[in-house]
């Protein structure tokens, strides 16, 4: 239910505009009530950047997943690449489009989409840490990879939504990643 919510969201946001698209015309469009729709989302904004949050847990998964010694920045761009075959995903490329240029045009949205990376960043500085062996909570190293790591992602995306998509995602991403170099 809450995918669903979610495209329908973004069709509603894309035909009529972020602003203009009430909670109201939300549930109306899906047939919920109010009591529905926040059982799955606490509020609009929630429903446009609550991905975030999946992202993170993915993310997460996929860096834990990686082998144990292979490069930290090494793990963490073959760790991006769920976001690679997310974009390249011709069923959801329209959507997620549409979905970037509603965050872009609306500074209370931007300002969230910021706030949710900072926590995907907390999240993934753990097993940043772990591979580190950065056993102390003062080791700022981790939190700074992870940080560094997810600004490569965010500038890969927004160069590929910008210049649209000239060359592959994973091109742009390798790109935006390269000059950091490894870290071990």
């Amino acid at each position: 239910m809450r995918v669903e919510l979610a495209l329908l969201a973004q069709e509603l946001f894309a035909a009529k505009g972020y602003h203009s698209t009430t909670l109201d015309d939300l549930m109306s469009a899906a047939g919920i009530s109010k009591r529905t729709f926040f059982r799955y989302f606490a509020s609009k904004e929630d429903l446009v950047l609550g991905k975030y949050d999946v992202w993170g847990e993915r993310l997460v998964q996929a860096f834990t997943a990686r082998p144990p010694d292979e490069p930290v920045w090494a793990s963490l761009r073959r760790t991006f690449d769920v976001v690679v075959h997310y974009f390249g995903d011709p069923a959801q490329l329209s959507h997620m489009l549409a979905l970037e240029k509603v965050i872009q045009e609306n500074s209370a949205l931007s300002a969230g989409e910021l706030e949710r990376m900072a926590r995907v960043q907390s999240e993934l500085a753990e097993p940043i840490a772990q591979r580190m062996g950065a056993l102390s909570t003062g080791d700022p190293r981790p939190s700074a990879v992870a940080g560094a790591a997810l600004a490569c992602l965010i500038a890969a995306k927004n160069v590929w939504v910008a210049s649209d998509r000239a060359r592959p995602f994973s091109e742009t991403l390798d790109a935006a990643m390269a000059p950091l170099g490894p870290v071990e």
